[in-house]
């Protein structure tokens, strides 16, 4: 009996795949919770779509789209189904772009209309100010005078460019936003670009769908209703682990009555005690419960109540050694705690607590970095992170042959063209040698050198080619080049002032930024690990140091009142910021595999254990105040 139930699941993908029938295609929306095993679910359909259609599809230059939410899910997603080329697979800006990227006349003509628009609503706005002198009017002029300038520039571009894991900012290139939003529109009201797009991908699969961007999901469901008889539409998610508030709202409610509407119910992942938890968090949402595998353990749940003026480091060692008697695991403790997961709501969190804080910060407040900055993408860090930071390390440890092979594929002077021009090729690479030595002395007798010093070795050496962006903030100009220029025109002053602060830290901060980034550290963020999961897990709620406005724990909780907009938006049916954290809650304690401590910081212990005993969410003893 006991088998059958851990098995519930499986009709689901025999509902799936029946869907994906080319000769009668279903659109369906699957709901998969938290640990439920949806990409095994995914990869199963799909290997049993290659065998049945993969020759007609490679005959016919038809796809499959898969679309991921993350580079990461995407390359997981491509590796399980073996490299097929019948599989396409991608982040949805990606996608987006691969749709629209040749219909330059199309995005030109979108753009020339969007770009009046804005325009037009910020002279408005700017008629209407009182003061021209203020900061609010100063940038609106500035955002009027950019948009003006490549409004007028349009037809200058022969071709757009964009790079879906980076920073546009050249004047040619789009943004984020404008692809998705372009795309959407195209697919929405272009009959060529509908028929297009199902004659290349007969079927569309989304993953996360309930974070994908609301206006392509609009989009891709215009497009189900009119071609419903020779398209599949499938999307998998879960609505409360919507995270994002651009996401659609109660995806998956009212859907047309031919769509097939599949669940997977069980829980794979987490211990008995820990899916309780979050049925209980996600009860009187959408009437959705997991059950759990009958050959699990119960798991460990525990909520640890902190005074907020503590020492917070300190008082976290505390909690790991008081998991590790709770749950009689000797990883809680040791190790620097890198064997638990600690969840934080907000990047800057992570980057205070491991000590890149300095560094990340004035990149993180501008927005056309931010993206680039989260996922190692901008082209100023690759210097740091794929040049010195690895030259470094291989110095440490004193592995020539890797310093050589650095130093070979990326110093200027021992360039393929430098040598062929170079009579004397031997000087060159004594050069480079000595150029090295002198770059290594900045971490003699264990130094910490500042990044701006660094750079300014590597600029004065020219031992390695220096990104644009940042000889801004060494020579104090902008980039020779005409069209660079013109960009940097618009962006130095935020910019540059952002880089030339972030490079007055030592290099320390940017291995530690290194390590947050590639997910070697023992930190993640609540939206950045969903999707992902770990034996042992410490959530961290604190309002106050996360200093967001999207999230509230303290109105969660109960120890902070709500307000009167709350109010209107509950009375009107409207999402609130408690919502959005219950779900946030809900994807950080089901990241959990066998025992959770959630820590939370706050000014009034008593009001927030008796509340949390009242939500039905913990039991007396499970609440422990610090």
């Amino acid at each position: 009996m006991a088998v059958v139930q851990n098995v519930i699941d499986d009709n689901v993908d025999d509902e799936i795949y029946a869907c994906l029938n080319q000769d009668s295609p279903k659109s369906f929306f699957l709901f998969a919770g938290a640990g439920s095993g949806k990409t095994r679910s995914l990869v199963n359909v799909l290997q049993r779509f290659k065998t049945e259609y993969g020759k007609q599809f490679r005959l016919h230059r038809k796809k499959i789209a898969i679309i991921t939410y993350t580079n990461a899910a995407s390359d997981e997603i491509i590796r399980r189904l073996e490299f097929d080329s019948i599989f396409s697979v991608s982040t949805i800006h990606s996608f987006a772009w691969e749709c629209i990227k040749h219909y330059t006349s199309d995005i030109r003509e979108w753009l020339r209309k969007n770009l009046s628009e804005e325009i037009t609503g910020l002279a408005a706005d700017q008629s209407k100010s009182r003061d021209l002198g203020n900061k609010t009017s100063m940038e609106r002029a500035a955002k009027i005078k950019s948009k003006t300038k490549r409004l007028d520039s349009l037809d200058t571009i022969l071709k757009f460019t964009y790079n879906p894991n980076g920073d546009n900012i050249t004047r040619d290139s789009l943004t984020h936003t404008e692809v998705i939003s372009i795309a959407a529109y195209f697919i929405t009201n272009l009959p060529l670009m509908q028929d297009i797009v199902i004659s290349r991908f007969p079927v569309i699969l989304i993953d996360e769908s309930q974070d994908t961007k609301k206006e392509l999901i609009d989009a891709f469901f215009r497009l189900q209703q009119q071609k419903n008889e020779m398209f599949s539409l499938g999307l998998f998610g879960d609505t409360m682990q919507r995270i994002y508030v651009d996401g659609k709202e109660n995806l998956g409610r009212n859907l047309p009555k031919e769509w097939v509407t599949p669940a997977k119910k069980m829980n794979h992942r987490s211990g008995k005690r820990i899916i309780r938890l979050i049925n209980d968090i996600r009860k009187g949402i959408d009437g959705q419960e997991q059950q759990p595998r009958t050959d699990k353990e119960d798991g460990f749940v525990r909520l640890f109540i902190v005074q907020r003026n503590v020492d917070k480091q300190n008082e976290e060692e505390k909690v790991c050694e008081r998991m590790k008697d709770i749950a009689k695991d000797y990883l809680w403790y040791g190790n620097e705690n890198k064997d638990v997961k600690i969840l934080i709501l907000e990047h800057h969190m992570a980057a205070r607590r491991m000590g890149f804080f300095d560094f990340f910060a004035p990149l993180y407040e501008q927005d056309k970095l931010r993206t680039g900055l989260l996922d190692g993408t901008l082209p100023a860090l690759r210097l740091f992170l794929k040049i010195i930071l690895p030259l470094t390390e291989a110095h440490i440890r004193g592995d020539q042959f890797e310093i050589t092979r650095i130093v070979k594929a990326n110093a200027e002077i021992l360039r393929k063209e430098q040598l062929m021009q170079s009579q004397e090729q031997l000087e060159n690479v004594k050069k480079a040698k000595e150029m090295l030595d002198n770059f290594l002395h900045l971490w003699e007798s264990g130094h910490d050198p500042l990044l701006k010093d660094i750079l300014l070795n590597v600029y004065s050496s020219k031992l390695f080619a220096i990104p644009e962006s940042l000889l801004p903030v060494i020579a104090g100009a902008a980039s020779n080049n005409s069209d660079d220029t013109e960009t940097l025109e618009q962006n130095s002053d935020e910019i540059t002032a952002a880089w030339r602060q972030a490079l007055e830290v030592p290099f320390s901060q940017l291995k530690k930024y290194s390590e947050y980034l590639s997910e070697k550290s023992k930190f993640g963020t609540h939206q950045g690990v969903k999707g992902l999961e770990y034996e042992r897990v410490m959530v961290i709620i604190d309002d106050e140091e996360a200093k967001g406005f999207l999230f509230s724990y303290d109105k969660l909780f109960g120890t902070k009142g709500l307000t009167d907009g709350d109010r209107k938006n509950i009375n009107e049916g409207r999402e609130t910021g408690i919502d959005r954290t219950r779900r946030l809650f809900y994807v950080a304690c089901s990241r959990a595999k066998n025992s959770l401590a959630i820590v939370a910081y706050t000014d009034n212990p008593t009001a927030l254990k008796q509340n949390a005993i009242n939500n039905g969410w913990f039991e007396k003893e499970e609440i422990e105040t610090v």
